[in-house]
């Protein structure tokens, strides 16, 4: 299985893998990959960059997430969501707390 990996403005250390089962037959025409996202989650994220394509097949380990679980939701639903870590996310709420709180005082 191939996929595609994005990352979002709006949310650091959060990756998309999009499903390309296709791929390479699949390069013909130009096509919105991340199509495949429910609209109100896509429009929550924010501008996507393309990080990396990864052929899950040739990828013995992943380094944050379970490898049998992406190929699972990539062939269930066409994406999968890897969360940054419990530590990253408390530190970025941390963060925003402070700024919120600085802003006040301005």
């Amino acid at each position: 299985m191939h996929c595609d990996i994005y990352k979002f403005s709006k949310h650091d250390d959060m990756y998309v893998y999009v499903a390309r089962p296709d791929y390479p037959n699949d390069t013909d025409e130009i096509k919105d990959w991340l199509g495949v996202l429910p609209k109100d989650f896509r429009a929550s994220l924010g501008r996507s960059k393309f990080v990396m394509h990864l052929d899950l097949a040739a990828t013995p380990t992943l380094a944050r997430v379970d490898k049998a679980e992406v190929l699972a939701k990539l062939q269930s639903q066409g994406y999968f969501v890897q969360m940054p870590p419990q530590d990253v996310m408390r530190r970025q709420a941390e963060l925003r707390a402070r700024e919120a709180q600085d802003n006040i005082y301005d």
